[in-house]
């Protein structure tokens, strides 16, 4: 055990060396999480520990909403590859992680899936992946807060002298007509209202939530099982039951058409540890309905957001979105995301190559 722990321990190191160099937002990869005691550890030259792997095997419960963002039964391998030769080292990694597979019951049942949650911007393992049959399906995006910010590998040059100082009087002018927009908790716009949303709105949140999940669906991230709107329907009445809930409503002519529903930092907890700045929040679901689109609701919905987030102190916030969705990129990376972690998946689990 001792000698396992030195490995992994001695990867480790080498592994944040290298993400702190590829991209900020990464966290130190930490210790591996459980896994099903596979053992997966690949040598490099001399005997030299190059990748640690482990596998862990899920399974959603029934009626939890968990089932509806994926495979219902997901095997997970978290790779640590040191490097110098990462494509090689991953791409040997995988080959193990494929003959434990082979060797696991039921891995070539429809409603399972292997995945890998790789650094999108960790280019050298990307062929190692496509060989093994892997396909990238959801991304895990951030937007460091303004107050926190994470390095020019994020942005643009900042401007200074003159410049600065105009691009700070506009922020200021931005931000002041954002505040004068805001009435009684929520945002006119014209005809658009944002507003918060409260427990009487739990019907219309659950449709507009149920709305996202289906049109994921499309590109094979997503499922809509029996009992996905109760679950969805619980995890809401939940949140909306809260005061100040992060959930707001767009309406036009009072009828909702938009949504988004976000989680702050003390319940966002299972993902903070994917990112390094702390705290961190999570949008999870956001939707505009397809005759509204394009017209500025969606940008609102997450403007309003963005303010609570920033006035809260949060350091970062995460969300999730489907790697093919033609509106999901560019929307989101006008509204400051950018991509942070990959999540790769071949399905069924028995499949990879």
């Amino acid at each position: 055990m001792a000698a396992a722990g030195d490995t992994a321990n001695s990867v480790i190191s080498q592994v944040t060396r290298r993400w702190q160099a590829i991209d900020p937002l990464l966290p130190g990869p930490g210790t591996p999480p459980p896994g099903c005691d596979a053992e997966l550890t690949v040598a490099g030259a001399g005997g030299q520990p190059l990748a640690v792997g482990t596998c862990e095997h899920w399974q959603g419960a029934a009626g939890s909403l968990d089932l509806a963002w994926g495979a219902a039964r997901r095997f997970q391998l978290t790779p640590q590859v040191a490097g110098p030769d990462v494509a090689s080292g991953l791409d040997q990694l995988l080959s193990m992680w494929r003959d434990h597979l082979a060797g696991q019951p039921g891995t070539e049942g429809e409603d399972t899936a292997g995945v890998v949650t790789w650094p999108s911007r960790d280019i050298d393992g990307v062929g190692a992946l496509l060989r093994h049959g892997l396909v990238p399906l959801a991304v895990i995006a951030a937007r460091p807060t303004g107050r926190h910010p994470s390095g020019p590998e994020d942005g643009p040059p900042q401007p200074t002298g003159q410049a600065a100082r105009d691009t700070s009087q506009a922020a200021r002018d931005t931000s002041q007509a954002a505040r004068d927009t805001s009435q009684a908790g929520g945002t006119t716009r014209h005809d658009l209202r944002i507003r918060r949303a409260g427990p009487a709105d739990i019907d219309a949140v659950v449709r507009l939530g149920l709305a996202v999940i289906r049109y994921d669906a499309h590109f094979s991230g997503t499922i809509e099982r029996p009992g996905t709107a109760d679950a969805l329907r619980r995890e809401a009445a939940g949140t909306l039951a809260q005061p100040d809930a992060w959930a707001w409503l767009a309406e036009r002519d009072g009828t909702p058409i938009g949504m988004l529903y976000a989680e702050r930092p003390e319940a966002a907890g299972w993902i903070a540890p994917m990112v390094r700045p702390a705290p961190a929040a999570y949008l999870m679901l956001m939707v505009v309905l397809p005759g509204e689109r394009g017209r500025g609701v969606g940008a609102a919905l997450v403007a309003r957001f963005h303010r609570e987030v920033d006035d809260a102190g949060v350091a970062v916030t995460l969300l999730h979105y489907e790697q093919v969705n033609p509106l999901s990129a560019p929307f989101w990376s006008q509204q400051g995301y950018r991509p942070l972690w990959t999540s790769w998946e071949v399905r069924p689990a028995g499949a990879i190559r």
